[in-house]
């Protein structure tokens, strides 16, 4: 569908500018939309590996655990669990990726998580709490992960409508109009010349 405009020169200058401009942005949003689709695909294999590597700590430290509580009198296993010596503590920020806020997620560990004896209990029970230890923070990257995956998406949709719409409907409607009008100015041009060489034949 041509853009409804007036055929004069004038016009036509401001629409091969504006086609200009709209080949120009479609050029960098085409960019921008492989750079967001890269940073998806990496952004989405991290995740991958976060949650293959927190189903691994998980079962280690449950096996590690299971076979701590066989060695384990009830009386020592409240005595371990009950005064946490580490405290976790998160730390939100924000972050750009491809001109996209994502969150950053900080995990700040105090304190010593080991507040029963080393010596009188199992090295099973060292590992469990290690694996479980760990786990924590791997959540965390995980939760930044899945939430970056998220808002990558969404902004890939955005930029993907925005190429579209450039190159499927703005594009090839300036190209047909100005063709258009530089049809319609290669005629009048023609017809002015008719006219002119009329009037000089009848003067003579």
């Amino acid at each position: 569908m041509r853009l409804n405009v007036n055929p004069n020169r004038m016009e036509l200058m401001k629409l091969k500018s504006r086609l200009s401009m709209a080949e120009r942005g479609h050029k960098l949003l085409k960019d921008k939309l492989d750079a967001l689709m890269q940073d998806f695909i990496r952004t989405v294999r991290e995740n991958r590996h976060l949650r293959q590597e927190i189903e691994e700590e998980i079962v280690k430290a449950f096996e590690a655990q299971s076979k701590a509580s066989l060695l384990l009198s009830e009386e020592d296993k409240k005595l371990i669990t009950v005064f946490p010596g580490e405290r976790l503590g998160l730390e939100v920020q924000v972050r750009h990726i491809t001109g996209v806020k994502v969150p950053h997620f900080e995990v700040k560990v105090e304190g010593d998580p080991y507040t029963y004896s080393l010596i009188n209990t199992p090295a099973e029970m060292d590992e469990a709490f290690s694996s479980f230890f760990q786990v924590f923070p791997l959540m965390v990257k995980l939760a930044e992960a899945e939430k970056t995956i998220e808002l990558l998406a969404v902004e890939i949709q955005k930029t993907r409508r925005r190429v579209n719409a450039l190159e499927y409907v703005l594009i090839p409607n300036l190209q047909e109009t100005i063709k258009y009008i530089t049809l319609k100015l290669d005629e009048l041009a023609r017809s002015s010349v008719v006219s002119i060489m009329r009037i000089k034949g009848s003067t003579r």
